[in-house]
């Protein structure tokens, strides 16, 4: 079933600003970017990047802030983001919706306002719990303390495909840390982010505090190089985060970085192949079109019960409704852009070409009501040779490989036979089966019977090329943090 996209300018006339310190700035060093919404293929709204020259203007103005906001104290700062967390709860339809001008994702997938919120409302309670703690040291009844203090100020590259979702899961722990922010959203999907900060300001956060700054490339290299961003947290695909690393190194700025996935999806035969198909669809081609770092794109399925479940697969994507992302009945949308579609486009007929697997549904462009808009069809690969491209290589697109195994040891050998490591999926009724498998996979998480529903509360990152640190749990707010060790001589 599909449903016709319908064209929504947001503000043709008055160009989305940069937000830096308390300031829209529409008057930027580089052009505007005129932002297409994904669905038709048309304009929706002019936005405003940032250069160089803006860039040192956010990171000035968040230092300033940075002094402001640590000479509040502990209850003052945790009950800002709670007002803060109040107020995206009070605009989470409005916030929603700007996530699907942004890029197009269905409003039925669109609740990254809402982890926003769940990430404000966690780390708020950590801001007066980085505990230190103090230590003997030897041959002396010195004083020694270790601490917990914040960098100043960092810089968070988002993409385009969840910023909200980032937005919580690192300017929550930055601010919770102590930390000012110079947040750098994708030009290809800024609004979200832009209100976002509008809410900060609104919230009573000290201006500069949060900086949103849409750029492109020239913006963000600026943002990498700057000499007072004390740390980096960086999210998308490999060949950037090589580009952002090499940048970083000339100021030895650290990095986080949460990279792209080929996550394996393992489906035993004692598997309830029912959820197991619904989850699998909804976990590959169909949420965001494919395109989340998430994307359980390798379907590793038992020999006894391959048939079996791709009979049902199919079925799922076979009825999920495509067409206007604002329709709450939606599910499957487009992808981002042309250029996307393309790129999506000639990895399915290099697949064919090469006969990496056998075509079982997809691999064309949409037609008719849906042709202006950048709309593939959820395509499926069986049988898939697990060395082949098509297999090895993130495709962000609406793409999965299915993939025989026979025993244990050959599904956990497949999985792991990828340079990625985000995520791992397994479907089995067996606990003891879980556990093992959930040992041996070789990746920063592994989802049992269930999505990759992330929360504030779980740390989450990557193994490999899949990236290095984490956001979320404790462990998100130390990648905010830095250790000082002070020690008083006692005479």
């Amino acid at each position: 079933m599909t449903a016709a996209p319908v064209a929504r300018e947001i503000a043709p006339n008055q160009p989305f600003g940069l937000l830096v310190g308390g300031d829209r700035i529409t008057a930027s060093s580089v052009p505007h970017h005129t932002h297409i919404f994904p669905a038709t293929g048309q304009p929706n709204a002019t936005v405003a990047l940032a250069g160089a020259p803006e860039i040192d203007r956010a990171v000035c103005a968040a230092w300033d802030a940075h002094r402001e906001w640590m000479a509040l104290t502990v209850d003052r700062r945790r009950d800002l983001l709670i007002d803060l967390a109040d107020i995206v709860h009070d605009h989470l339809d409005e916030l929603a919706a700007l996530n699907v001008h942004d890029y197009a994702v269905p409003v039925s997938f669109a609740g990254t306002a809402l982890l926003l919120e769940r990430f404000l409302r966690h780390f708020a309670g950590y801001v007066d719990k980085p505990h230190g703690s103090s230590t003997p040291v030897d041959g002396s009844f010195d004083v020694n303390l270790v601490e917990s203090e914040p960098y100043g100020v960092v810089g968070v590259i988002a993409p385009w495909n969840g910023a909200l979702a980032v937005a919580g899961s690192c300017i929550a722990p930055a601010l919770a840390a102590g930390n000012a922010v110079v947040f750098k959203a994708s030009e290809l999907a800024p609004l979200a982010s832009l209100r976002f900060g509008e809410l900060c300001l609104q919230a009573g956060l000290p201006p500069g505090l949060v900086n949103v700054v849409p750029a492109g490339p020239e913006g963000g290299e600026a943002l990498v190089r700057h000499p007072r961003i004390r740390k980096l947290h960086f999210t998308g695909g490999g060949t950037t985060a090589r580009t952002v690393l090499q940048a970083a190194a000339a100021n030895l700025t650290p990095v986080v970085a949460e990279l792209g996935g080929k996550s394996a999806n393992l489906v035993f035969a004692d598997a309830d192949l029912d959820a197991a198909a619904m989850l699998s669809a909804h976990q590959g081609p169909l949420m965001q079109s494919g395109q989340s770092c998430a994307c359980a794109s390798r379907i590793l399925v038992q020999d006894s019960v391959y048939d079996a479940f791709l009979e049902k697969f199919l079925a799922v994507v076979a009825a999920a409704k495509v067409g206007d992302p604002f329709d709450p009945a939606v599910v499957f949308g487009p992808v981002v852009s042309e250029a996307a579609a393309q790129r999506i486009l000639n990895t399915i007929d290099d697949a064919s070409r090469r006969r990496a697997g056998q075509l079982l549904t997809g691999g064309r462009r949409m037609s008719g009501d849906l042709s202006a808009g950048y709309y593939i069809e959820p395509t499926v690969f069986g049988d898939v040779d697990n060395s082949s491209a098509l297999a090895r290589t993130e495709t962000f697109g609406p793409v999965v490989s299915v993939i025989r195994f026979s025993d244990d040891a050959e599904a956990l050998r497949l999985a792991n036979d990828t340079p990625y490591g985000l995520n791992a999926f397994v479907h089995t009724r067996d606990l003891n089966r879980a556990h093992r498998a959930a040992r041996s996979l070789e990746a920063g998480s592994v989802w049992i019977n269930t999505f990759s529903d992330i929360s504030p509360q779980g740390p989450y990152g990557g193994y490999k090329q899949s990236g290095f640190g984490r956001t979320g749990g404790v462990e998100g707010l130390r990648e905010f943090l830095q250790c000082k060790n002070i020690r008083i001589g006692m005479r």
